[in-house]
């Protein structure tokens, strides 16, 4: 079967270019809303590093790996008219449940009912009908370590993304995991490896940096992509621009890893701006000199989505990843 006709676990033939995509939160999540227009035949692979808000009281409570990232992928993935897409959405205020959304809590249970994390979602993939698969980046319960510029150290996800030192070097703690047999089968078969958008150190390169991963990446015959994010993230890229997002996964992975890098240079409005810059946040400045050191072509459209936030517009996105391939 080739590598664009195949099956998936649950036996369901898939069409299109297989797209293997890193990262979490709600860049990943904008990234598959796309890209499912294209293509069903796409394997998020998800950070399960995050330890705050729902997803870190769920696995202090239930020693399980944190659901909030991958139910997000789940959701970008199923069908946009599915009452359980809109359920595993839905947010509890006002109880002891307050913060939890109904997907974690529902990943949660599948997970304490088959006692196995993998095989949870795995049967939420299922349930949901989703366009691809979502899979954990790893199985292995991992922290995230950033090493400061000034040698200083600071642990654990939201710690670091309320750090306001720069970070040179991310570490998984107690060692980096091991990728699952479905994630190494993703990125092997892949046409196409994208890392981003999302936060940069904690979202995009902890599933990069699991055991192996940069060696399997290296040697994928699939174009590999980096989508730059629109906006610096307040205590984690302040004042970063787009080749310092660069160099950063470089320094952490291998030199010259992207056949391309895709930028947005849509301009967002000013009221957006105003309340990014009150947080410490403004656009990714473009140094096209510094960029030039490096071998990646760069793909530089208008691929903003403006509302409250500033943010990569799912089509526009997908169109730009698919025009490469």
């Amino acid at each position: 079967m080739s590598r664009k006709d195949r099956k998936t676990r649950h036996g369901k033939a898939t069409k299109g270019a297989a797209i293997a995509a890193f990262g979490g939160g709600t860049g990943l999540h904008s990234l598959l809303k796309g890209v499912k227009a294209f293509t069903d035949n796409i394997t998020a692979i998800v950070a399960v590093s995050d330890d705050g808000g729902s997803s870190g009281r769920l696995r202090k409570e239930f020693d399980i790996l944190p659901p909030g990232d991958i139910r997000n992928c789940l959701v970008a993935l199923a069908d946009e008219e599915s009452l359980l897409a809109d359920l595993f959405r839905y947010r509890f205020e006002n109880s002891d449940l307050g913060g939890h959304s109904f997907g974690n809590i529902f990943i949660t249970a599948l997970t304490k009912i088959t006692g196995d994390f993998g095989k949870a979602i795995q049967l939420a993939n299922r349930i949901l009908s989703v366009r691809g698969r979502v899979l954990p980046s790893t199985l292995d319960r991992i922290s995230l370590e950033a090493v400061h510029e000034d040698g200083t150290k600071t642990t654990g996800e939201a710690n670091i993304s309320r750090s306001s030192r720069r970070i040179r070097r991310l570490n998984l703690r107690p060692s980096p995991g091991a990728p699952t047999p479905e994630v190494l089968e993703a990125v092997r078969g892949a046409d196409l490896l994208v890392f981003g958008p999302g936060s940069l150190f904690t979202s995009i390169l902890p599933p990069m940096l699991n055991a192996g991963m940069v060696d399997e990446i290296k040697a994928s015959r699939a174009k590999k992509i980096y989508v730059c994010n629109i906006m610096t993230q307040a205590g984690e890229t302040e004042g970063f621009t787009v080749a310092d997002h660069v160099e950063s996964i470089y320094r952490n992975t291998a030199e010259n890893l992207f056949d391309c890098i895709i930028i947005n240079n849509g301009a967002p409005p000013e009221d957006v701006l105003a309340r990014y810059a009150a947080e410490g946040a403004n656009p990714v400045a473009i140094d096209r000199d510094r960029l030039a050191r490096w071998k990646a072509t760069l793909v530089i459209e208008d691929l903003l989505f403006t509302q409250a936030y500033a943010r990569h517009d799912p089509a526009k996105l997908a169109g730009a990843i698919m025009k490469i391939l």
